[in-house]
């Protein structure tokens, strides 16, 4: 009888909780084949150890509970698996944690624990056209902890503003006199973004320059657009790189897309580069359940092509993604 009571009152409880406020449950799952021509491993499944990428293996399983009531609002961001573990910081356990106040329609403060604003590819394999991630996407930032401030101006122009630890360090390191500054430009569907600072891997002075955009060129054709250069005058070293995303649906369910890609890192007057290019089918089974395929050659005469020496490496990658 006790325990009949008291589920009732904890059913109670959770239906009350339901009426107070807004609390949503989403998240995904990821699985993955994949098979090489040449060394094992393959580049950019964003896996802590690519090079044993072989055979089948696990992407992450993501679950995003987001609970809002007026104003305010708070986000809780769970993510577990080898995908994860390279992007998110805890153990990757924590991809996001944050809250947020409404101050207006057009005004938002958020503070916690968010994925990045650089960059047009994001932790989650749902949210990607391609499963295997850019060397851009690579090479970060993926998280920052921090505040930042959003303000929609209209409908097609937005600002953002940001001041958060170096983008390495998730609590647990740097002073107080290191940061990082972050700043976000839209227009219309295009993004510039930079961020200045400690970069949390030896650099105080980093400074990161993104274009992150997509043009509509026809009602089925679509062309997604990163560019990206980052240097620090300490350490004399840096990035640059771009891609494309050109992407054509064929129908509700099915879609083809090709990334080239081109990525260099220099440090003083050396410099090494990698191209690789993703011819990628991405098939919905189901409206939750998404199949992917990314057929995908990396060419570099450096040896700069992740888990590999070769100057070339050829790799087929089948997914599964599942979202809720």
């Amino acid at each position: 009888m006790k325990k009949i009571i008291l589920s009732a009152l904890m059913l109670t409880g959770a239906l009350t909780f339901a009426q107070e406020g807004k609390l949503s449950v989403s998240g995904t799952v990821d699985v993955y084949g994949t098979a090489n021509f040449g060394e094992t491993g393959t580049p950019g499944l964003l896996v802590d150890t690519p090079e044993n990428a072989t055979m089948f293996g696990l992407g992450m399983a993501n679950t995003i509970f987001a609970y809002e009531k007026g104003k305010a609002g708070a986000v809780v961001d769970l993510a577990y698996g080898p995908r994860s573990a390279d992007a998110s910081g805890w153990e990757g356990i924590v991809n996001q944690m944050y809250a947020y106040y409404n101050v207006s329609e057009s005004v938002t403060i958020t503070a916690g624990q968010f994925n990045t604003f650089l960059g047009y590819e994001v932790i989650s394999p749902a949210s990607n056209f391609n499963y295997t991630v850019s060397y851009l996407f690579n090479e970060g930032p993926f998280t920052h902890v921090g505040a930042k401030i959003d303000y929609a101006v209209n409908d097609d122009l937005s600002l953002m503003l940001a001041v958060t630890n170096p983008h390495g360090d998730f609590g647990t390191g740097y002073g107080n006199e290191y940061a990082q500054l972050g700043f976000q430009l839209g227009y219309k569907g295009q993004y510039l973004n930079i961020a200045y600072g400690a970069d949390g891997f030896g650099a105080d002075d980093q400074l990161y320059i993104d274009y992150t955009g997509g043009f509509d060129l026809s009602d089925t054709f679509y062309l997604g657009i990163n560019a990206a250069y980052s240097e620090s005058s300490e350490t004399e070293a840096g990035y640059t790189g771009a891609a494309l995303y050109l992407q054509n649906a064929f129908s509700d369910s099915f879609s083809l897309g090709l990334r080239p890609e081109y990525f260099e890192r220099f440090a003083g007057d050396d410099s090494v580069s990698v191209t690789a290019f993703t011819l990628t089918a991405n098939t919905a089974l189901t409206e939750n359940l998404s199949f992917i395929t990314d057929l995908r050659i990396d060419s570099s005469d450096d040896g700069i092509i992740e888990t590999s020496t070769e100057d070339s490496v050829t790799t087929l990658t089948f997914a599964a993604v599942y979202s809720f």
